[in-house]
């Protein structure tokens, strides 16, 4: 089995990488990779492709977003996450339809804003909203087989830097959310959410 790892040098996506390690090859790639990508740029989507090849499965650790109060929030900073953690996801999957096997899969990110938001928190809220739209759609017409599914933790207890912002919310180990993604990918459900609180 080959698994392409999109965000790979982050702190989910290094955990994703390492669990699924055991699964088959593990091709990862981010901005800083051999192999690199900027999600924000379609046409750099294309070209990883290209240089990957066809894969068994896609998973997408992914998605950058600015935690500003709304009113201080620019339309500018709301279009920069939606074309980095929504339309960057989605292109994966657009594009990637052409270089998944039969049979294969994608599993997207969101996280617990949401359903359950933070002061600051409108852009990550709105984001992943529309991921987790976008799968159940997505389920119901990808072509050959193929399976969609999104992990969408509460804050992990490794992302120290975010904790303040997350009082009383229970946090979530990066080997939880790992094995969440090789759930996704080595099972046969599509269309879930799985959500992590």
């Amino acid at each position: 089995m080959k698994i392409l790892v999109v965000g790979s040098t982050g702190l989910i996506g290094s955990y994703v990488a390492k669990a699924l390690e055991k699964h088959g090859e593990v091709v990862g790639v981010s901005r800083s990779t051999a192999i690199s990508v900027d999600v924000k740029d379609p046409a750099s989507i294309k070209a990883m492709y290209e240089k990957v090849g066809k894969v068994d499965a896609v998973a997408s650790c992914i998605g950058k977003v600015a935690f500003k109060s709304i009113t201080e929030l620019t339309y500018d900073e709301y279009l920069a996450g939606l074309k980095d953690k929504v339309m960057g996801q989605v292109e994966l999957v657009r594009v990637g339809m052409e270089y998944v096997n039969d049979g294969g899969s994608f599993t997207l990110m969101t996280g617990i804003l949401a359903r359950d938001p933070i002061p600051a928190g409108s852009v990550a809220a709105l984001a992943n909203g529309a991921i987790e739209s976008f799968t159940l759609a997505a389920a119901i017409e990808l072509p050959r087989n193929l399976r969609i599914n999104t992990v969408s933790p509460n804050v992990l207890v490794e992302a120290t830097s975010y904790h303040s912002a997350f009082p009383g919310f229970h946090q979530v180990p990066a080997s939880v959310v790992a094995d969440t993604y090789v759930k996704s990918i080595m099972g046969k459900q599509t269309g879930q959410v799985y959500k992590l609180d």
